[in-house]
């Protein structure tokens, strides 16, 4: 049995990285009483000098870590099994009766320590992005909210329930979701068609509910917003998300820099597979391979999937390749797909023990290569960030996170022959390519739809599955054939997790993409370079503004023409390349 069956869900081996000083050690986090008792602690303390800030601060942070983690733990039990009914309800009391609480009590900690800090002329350099965080969330903060917060959280839930407990009859066996990616890139083309039809008509099944649970979902979210002083719930949504330094505009210069150099490249690469194939493409042609060979399969198990990992993180960087080593020792992963798992994959931080968590569900194909480069790349910013005292710096800005995310994905390819041939690696480049083409056009995809969806709250269902069906069609090479799908393509939204959970968070991977790829371009010019400002970037956590860890990584804040249209040239040049024998 491969040691990711082993994983033990409790985590009671973890301790704070550091020894607490202000939360007792027998306290119950999931008890209201015993977490409010503390939260007042802090409100009802005396602040006379600077020096009695700080201090309050920090216990202020170690406080927030010990709650944030032992909701991560629940929310990582009830992903993990969802169909597990004590899981679910541990879980859904804590965001019913732990979470309210701490957000009212948190608005007033914030306007204790801003006031407190403002009054003692308090304002290091050190502590400026927390206080402009803090600054903002106070402005935004309104206690009509919280319960319908809470609701919403709860929604989110019931989609991961739903989607959890999906499964498909398929070949005489009964499969999780995510064990259907894998007939999709099979040589065989009816079991593609067979395999993608059978994934959405699961979804199909249950298309009403999903739709009543995003209705309800747009109503809160919009009497969120307007609550809180805002017309729409995408204006709202970009100051929570502390988006300080772009607008909804810069989204839609994104977006139809896309459309104008993206597109071609996409219709360029379909023309080809077209004529490889010697098809007309429908939808389950377009990501198998061209010229008929299996899937790409990069190990046989799980063990020596992840110690083929070890080996490849060490080669960009001891650091990296020890810190996964010591996930897999600490069993900080749980990767295999069963039913009743949540779909997708994830890292969640650990926060108190300043340790990652990775999520997934691998399928045996090239795409648990994919997932663990991924996560991994996040798993290591938390844990460049282990030095960080302050909670509220765990984390930098979601459009960095991803960045180093994405980067691992390509700093850890210089390194595929620890799995794979020359000519599988020159394949896989061809695919890697090609996916970050597709991924900039599905980024300006979800969030143009979103940005419509909170932009016209009181919309229809059917005036929804229109408006996507429009995007799919602005951005389409016009080269697939979708006809008689016309059913399946107009509710393919509804397995993006991200819209249900996560609303607006999408443009971030646009962003990230084009800044991974400009990590790779400088690994090219000089590898030891980028691995060092990458690590430099990570380390700075969420203490600097998001331009500055762009910079600091080496690269430009930008997401417009300016950066998408040369990027495209070098796409295409390297695509091609991988053509050529």
């Amino acid at each position: 049995m491969d040691k990711q069956a082993n994983i033990q869900l409790d985590f009671s081996s973890l301790v704070p990285y550091q020894p607490r000083r202000f939360v007792p050690a027998d306290v119950d986090l999931t008890n209201r009483e015993q977490v409010e008792l503390l939260w007042r602690q802090l409100l009802d303390r005396p602040i006379q000098s600077s020096d009695e800030l700080e201090i309050w601060v920090l216990d202020r942070s170690e406080l927030e870590a010990a709650v944030a983690q032992q909701q991560s733990v629940l929310y990582i039990r009830m992903t993990c099994q969802t169909d597990d009914p004590q899981r679910t309800q541990a879980y859904t009391d804590f965001v019913k009766t732990i979470e309210p609480v701490i957000k009212c009590l948190s608005d007033e900690l914030d306007r204790k320590m801003i006031h407190t800090a403002d009054a003692l002329s308090f304002n290091p350099s050190r502590y400026a992005m927390y206080f402009r965080r803090t600054r903002s969330d106070m402005e935004l903060f309104r206690a009509e909210n919280v319960p319908l917060q809470t609701e919403d959280s709860l929604l989110s839930q019931q989609y991961q329930q739903i989607t959890g407990a999906m499964t498909v009859q398929f070949r005489g066996q009964e499969l999780p979701l995510s064990q259907m990616r894998k007939y999709v890139l099979e040589t065989d083309r009816s079991t593609r068609e067979q395999a993608w039809k059978a994934f959405l008509d699961r979804y199909q099944q249950d298309k009403e509910p999903l739709d009543n649970i995003f209705d309800k979902m747009i109503s809160v979210r919009q009497k969120i917003a307007e609550h809180a002083g805002f017309e729409n719930y995408r204006d709202y949504k970009f100051r929570e998300y502390h988006r300080f330094d772009y607008t909804p505009q810069h989204c839609r210069q994104y977006h139809d820099a896309v459309e104008k150099y993206i597109v071609p490249l996409q219709r360029q690469i379909y023309q080809l597979r077209a004529e490889q194939m010697n098809l007309l493409l429908r939808p389950w042609d377009l990501q198998c391979d061209p010229l008929g060979r299996g899937p790409l399969k990069p190990a046989d198990n799980l063990n020596q999937l992840t110690e083929g990992l070890c080996t490849m993180f060490g080669r960009v960087d001891a650091a990296f390749g020890s810190q996964f080593q010591m996930m897999l020792d600490e069993g900080l992963l749980d990767l295999e797909s069963r039913k009743g798992k949540a779909p997708g994959g994830y890292q969640e931080t650990l926060h108190e023990a300043r340790k990652p968590f990775i999520f997934g569900n691998t399928n045996g194909t090239d795409d648990d290569l994919n997932l663990l480069t991924h996560e991994g790349g996040h798993a290591f910013h938390l844990l460049a960030c282990t030095h960080e005292k302050l909670t509220a710096y765990l984390h930098a800005p979601i459009e960095f996170c991803e960045v180093a995310s994405m980067s691992m994905e390509f700093l850890s390819a210089a390194h595929l022959d620890v799995f794979y041939r020359p000519d599988e690696r020159k394949r896989w480049w061809r695919d890697k390519f090609e996916d970050c083409v597709r991924a900039l056009i599905v980024v300006a995809i979800f969030d143009a739809f979103q940005h419509w969806i909170y932009e016209n709250p009181s919309h229809t269902v059917e005036q929804r599955q229109q408006q996507w069906i429009e995007l799919n069609r602005r951005y389409g090479t016009g080269i697939e054939d979708w006809s008689g799908l016309e059913e399946y393509r107009a509710s393919q939204w509804h397995r993006v997790l991200h819209f249900f959970q996560f609303p607006f968070y999408f443009i971030e991977y646009g962003i990230a993409q084009l800044g991974a790829l400009g990590v790779w371009m400088q690994a090219k010019q000089d590898t030891a370079k980028a691995v060092e400002n990458y690590k430099k970037a990570l380390s700075l956590g969420g203490s600097r503004p998001l331009p500055e860890l762009f910079s600091a990584a080496g690269l430009e804040f930008d997401f417009s023409e300016k950066t998408i249209r040369p990027l495209s040239r070098i796409l295409l040049s390297e695509w091609q390349k991988q053509l050529q024998d």
